[in-house]
């Protein structure tokens, strides 16, 4: 299977996250990507660096302001001197633009980057370096790659990409993802004439920005297996079975909750159902997020599923039998990880 790198990844380097107002050490760092990198070389791959695909695929999924705020954000942090007061070398919002301060009015653009953060982030991990949108952007380029290749006749292609991404909405980040790079991935096969794509989630955690793109539209099915926001886990708000789709995306969204402690077989019946319902729409593609963060020992979640669960897990999908781009997502044990 060819797969995509880039050393662009390290640029995204932000130390640490803001977890109830305290600080904590950063478990999606440099060393991530590189251990990914290590563990796919000694297995002999070889490693494809991603390609630029300019602005227009990014587009088609993410606003133009949301991606200008994420290319300036901390250029302008520096410049208006929060490096220095408060001594933050980071970007991290600290008011956020509730709908209900101005009654579901849109806000006023405000003039501080301090403010500008919280009308697109919701929530304070997800911080920005100075290397953070190089590093995602070469992480959009990465899924964009692995797309290429698998339109040139690859059966399957893996992007091995940071930061992730499946938490990314239209116009929102969090959740240490800032573009959505299965979201582009999925919306670039359908331009270049996959008439249906089926995006399948098997992160431990809801990939609430992919749902919000893709809620309203047919074309693009969406399913995740994840933790059941209802036990309290991140991201909280969306998630839950009765979130179906709407309008031309009726009933082509699917989510299946799972409690904690679950291990291979319920997780295996979850993605049987989730392969199922992904073979009904048909799809000329399929795009996996590819999250390993439900593996026993990780501690973002509180799943079990060993390496073996993983193996049967792939299996599930390629019996789908169509050409696919898998996308990184979580997984946060470095000694594991690869």
């Amino acid at each position: 299977m060819p797969v995509v790198w880039d050393e662009r990844h390290r640029g995204h380097a932000p130390g640490a996250g803001i977890w109830l107002g305290v600080p904590v050490p950063g478990d999606e760092e440099p060393e991530r990507g590189d251990a990914l990198g290590a563990a796919l070389r000694a297995a002999g791959c070889e490693l494809t660096p991603a390609t630029d695909h300019g602005d227009d695929p990014l587009l088609r999924v993410h606003s133009a302001d949301f991606v200008a705020y994420l290319e300036c954000a901390h250029r302008r942090w520096v410049e208006e001197g929060h490096v220095e007061d408060p001594g933050q070398p980071v970007v991290v919002p600290y008011v956020f633009a509730l709908r209900q301060l101005t009654s579901g009015r849109p806000p006023h653009p405000p003039a501080a980057i301090r403010a500008m953060a919280g009308l697109y982030a919701m929530d304070t991990m997800t911080l920005i370096s100075a290397g953070t949108y190089t590093a995602a952007r070469a992480a959009v380029d990465g899924a964009l790659t692995a797309c290429d290749l698998v339109l040139a006749g690859a059966p399957a292609a893996y992007a091995a990409v940071r930061p992730p991404g499946h938490h990314v909405g239209p116009d929102f980040y969090g959740g240490s993802c800032y573009l959505n790079n299965a979201a582009v991935a999925a919306q670039y096969l359908r331009d270049q004439g996959c008439a249906r794509v089926a995006i399948v989630d098997v992160d431990a955690h809801h990939g609430n920005g992919t749902q919000e793109i893709f809620y309203a539209r047919g074309d693009v099915s969406y399913g995740s297996a994840h933790i059941d926001p209802a036990h309290g886990w991140f991201p909280h708000y969306a998630g839950f079975a009765d979130e179906r789709g709407t309008d031309a995306g009726s009933e082509a969204n699917r989510n299946l909750p799972l409690a904690p402690g679950a291990g291979d077989d319920e997780w295996l019946a979850a993605v049987d159902a989730l392969v199922a319902e992904a073979g009904e729409h048909r799809p000329d593609a399929l795009v996996v997020s590819l999250g390993v963060d439900g593996a026993a020992d990780d501690p973002n979640s509180p799943f079990a599923v060993t390496a073996d669960g993983y193996r049967a897990i792939g299996a599930r999908l390629a019996s789908l039998d169509r050409p696919t781009v898998l996308v990184q997502e979580g997984g946060y044990v470095l000694d594991t990880l690869g």
